[in-house]
C-alpha cells in the first residue's frame, strides 16, 4: 500500500508540475517580465538609457507623445490637426513659443517642426465646441508614449510591423471614423518644475532655484520614436547648459489639455502666479452641455481632477474630490462649482489616519473621498447623484448599471466609486487576465475572487458615462482615462503595460461604437492621446511575439 501511495503522490506531483508548465507556456509575456527582473536586464529591451538595467528608471519622461484624433479632418478652422502642424507648428515661431514658456527655451525653435503643443489639445476641443459639436471625448492613456504603445500592438496583432508613424495593430490606431480620423505628436513640457505650495491657503511661490520648461529637439528627437541623441535630456539630466528641462508630471500635462495653459508640475487648473484657470468642462458646462469624467485610478488623482477641480497641489485629494462632486472645498468654501454629471472611478478601501499633502482640513478615513462628502453628494440624503459603491457580493458592473438607470429615470447625475486595496481596478495583463508579475519593487499584486467580481472596467465605466451623459440626446464633454498604463510604466512592467493598454483599448472600442450606432463623426469628436511618456526602449521588438509552444 505505500509503495502505491507513492505512485500516486508522483503522479499527481507529476500532473500538477506539467499543468504549472503549460500555464507558463500560455503567458509568455509574463515569463518575460519576470525573468527581466530577476535578471536585471532582458534581450528585448529596458526602461532607460543603459541597456544592460531593465529597471533603471521607473518615472516620466519629456518624449513626444502621438495623438489620434477622429472626427477631426475636415471639420474646420481650429478642428483638423493640419491647423497646429507642419508650417502651422508653434515651434516653429518665437512668438508662439514665448506665448507658452514665458521665454524661448534654448533649442526649442524647430524651423522644421511638424509636432504642435500640448496646450493645442485645449484649442481642438474648444474650437469643436464652438463650432457645432455636440459630443467631445478626450480619452488619455496616462504615462503611454509611442514605444509603449508599440509594444501593445505588437502583442496583440503578433506581428512586428511598424518602427514609426500611426502604426497599427490596437483599435484606436486601426480605426478609421469615416476618412476623418488624423494622427500627430504633441511636445508636453511643463512651464516649469513644481513650486513652493501652500494647500491651506493656496499659495505657490517661487522656489529657491526655478528649473524652466522646453523641449530641445536635437537633444530628444524630432519624432516620437527618435532616440535621443542626449539619452538623459528627455529626464531633465542633462549637462548640457540650459538644457536641463523638466519631465512634465501628470497635473501639469493634463491642466495643457483642460485648460489650455503651461504651468508648473503639481497644479491642478492653477497658474503660477496661483489664479485659476477655466477647463473646457466649464465652458462646455455653462453652455448647457453635460460633463463627466471616468478613470481606472482613484477619482480626484491628477488628470481626472484637472478635469474641473482647481488646487494649487494635486495632492489634495480630498478637497479636489469636493470641487469634482461639487461641494465647497478650500479652493471654492462660499460658492462651489457646480459638479461634474457623471464622475466614476476608484479610491474605494484607501483608508488613512494622516496625509501631510492634505492641510489642516484633511479628514482621517478614506483617503479621496470623507464619509459627510459622500453622504452630501448621495441623493438619497439630498444630493444631486445616485451613488454606486462597491459592495460585497454584488457585481460591480451590474450595480453601475442599475446605478446609471436610476440616474436616467430620476434625472439624477451619477457616481460610481470601486476599487482594490491597491487603490485602482485590477491590473489587467497581457492575456487578458489578471495576473500581474513583479516589477521594478520586486513585488506582485494578488487579487480576489470578490476584487474581480465587485468591480466594474474601464470599458463599463464609460458605457455607462454615456448613457447618462446623452440621456435625452444632451450635448456632452467626457474625459476617460486609463491610469493604469502609468502605474504599469512606473514599476517598469512590460505585462500590466501592454494589458492597460488593451483595457483602454476597449474603452475607446466603446465610444466608436457609441458614435456609430447614436450619433456621427460630423457631430462627435474623439481625442485619444497620452499626458506624458515614459522611458520604455524597446531594442528586440519582435520578441513580445509570442511563439506557438513546441509539441
Amino acid at each position: 500500500m505505500k509503495n502505491k501511495s507513492r505512485w500516486f503522490l508522483l503522479i499527481a506531483l507529476f500532473v500538477s508540475f506539467q499543468s504549472v508548465c503549460l500555464v507558463r507556456a500560455a503567458d509568455p509575456i509574463f515569463d518575460l517580465q519576470t525573468k527581466a527582473v530577476n535578471d536585471g536586464k532582458a534581450e528585448f529591451g529596458h526602461w532607460g538609457w543603459e541597456a544592460d538595467k531593465y529597471t533603471l528608471w521607473g518615472s516620466h519622461s519629456s518624449r513626444l507623445i502621438p495623438v489620434y484624433a477622429f472626427g477631426t479632418k475636415g471639420a474646420g478652422s481650429g478642428i483638423d490637426l493640419d491647423d497646429y502642424t507642419g508650417s502651422n507648428s508653434p515651434y516653429r515661431s518665437p512668438a508662439a513659443i514665448r506665448q507658452l514658456y514665458g521665454r524661448v527655451p534654448e533649442g526649442t525653435l524647430n524651423p522644421k517642426a511638424d509636432y504642435f503643443d500640448q496646450t493645442n489639445i485645449h484649442d481642438i476641443q474648444l474650437a469643436a465646441l464652438r463650432s457645432g459639436k455636440k459630443h467631445i471625448f478626450l480619452v488619455v492613456f496616462d504615462g503611454m508614449d509611442w514605444q509603449t504603445t508599440q509594444a501593445a500592438a505588437i502583442w496583440k496583432s503578433k506581428r512586428n510591423c511598424y518602427g514609426s508613424g500611426r502604426g497599427s495593430g490596437l483599435h484606436f490606431q486601426d480605426y478609421q471614423a469615416n476618412g476623418t480620423t488624423q494622427y500627430a505628436a504633441m511636445v508636453t513640457a511643463p512651464y516649469a518644475n513644481t513650486f513652493s505650495q501652500n494647500v491651506n491657503t493656496q499659495i505657490v511661490t517661487l522656489p529657491d532655484s526655478l528649473h524652466l520648461g522646453g523641449y530641445a529637439w536635437k537633444l530628444a528627437g524630432q519624432f516620437p520614436w527618435s532616440v535621443p541623441t542626449d539619452a538623459v535630456y528627455i529626464v531633465g539630466k542633462s549637462k548640457q547648459p540650459h538644457m536641463d528641462n523638466p519631465y512634465p508630471d501628470s497635473a501639469a500635462t493634463a491642466t495643457s489639455m483642460t485648460s489650455g495653459y503651461k504651468s508648473y508640475n503639481g497644479t491642478i487648473n492653477v497658474d503660477p502666479d496661483s489664479g485659476q484657470l477655466t477647463t473646457i468642462a466649464h465652458l462646455a458646462q455653462k453652455r448647457g452641455w453635460k460633463v463627466g469624467a471616468v478613470t481606472s485610478v482613484p477619482i480626484s488623482h491628477a488628470t481626472p481632477a484637472a478635469s474641473y477641480a482647481h488646487n494649487i497641489s494635486r495632492n489634495d485629494y480630498q478637497d479636489l474630490s469636493r470641487d469634482l462632486l461639487g461641494l465647497p472645498s478650500i479652493s471654492h468654501p462660499k460658492d462651489p462649482l457646480p459638479g461634474l454629471d457623471v464622475l466614476i472611478g476608484t479610491g474605494f478601501g484607501a483608508e488613512r489616519n494622516k496625509d501631510n499633502g492634505q492641510g489642516d482640513n484633511f479628514v482621517p478615513g478614506n483617503a479621496y473621498l470623507t464619509q459627510k462628502d459622500l453622504q452630501l453628494a448621495d441623493s438619497r440624503f439630498g444630493g444631486k447623484y445616485a451613488v454606486a459603491i462597491r459592495t460585497e457580493g454584488q457585481s460591480g458592473a451590474e450595480l453601475l448599471k442599475l446605478k446609471a438607470d436610476e440616474a436616467i429615470e430620476n434625472s439624477r447625475r451619477l457616481f460610481g466609486f470601486f476599487g482594490t486595496q491597491f487603490k485602482h481596478l485590477p491590473f489587467q495583463t497581457a492575456d487578458g487576465n489578471y495576473n500581474p508579475p513583479i516589477g521594478r519593487s520586486k513585488k506582485a499584486e494578488k487579487y480576489t475572487e470578490a476584487d474581480l467580481l465587485e468591480n466594474p472596467t474601464l470599458k463599463d465605466f464609460t458605457e455607462q458615462a454615456i448613457r447618462v451623459l446623452s440621456h435625452n440626446d444632451s450635448p456632452f464633454w467626457l474625459m476617460v482615462e486609463a491610469g493604469d498604463v502609468d502605474w504599469a510604466n512606473h514599476d517598469d512592467n512590460i505585462d500590466n503595460s501592454i494589458g492597460a493598454v488593451l483595457s483602454g483599448d476597449d474603452a475607446v472600442r466603446s465610444i466608436t461604437d457609441w458614435v456609430e450606432k447614436e450619433s456621427s463623426w460630423e457631430e462627435s469628436l474623439l481625442i485619444v492621446t497620452a499626458d506624458h511618456g515614459h522611458y520604455l526602449v524597446l531594442e528586440n521588438p519582435e520578441l513580445l511575439i509570442s511563439k506557438p509552444a513546441s509539441k
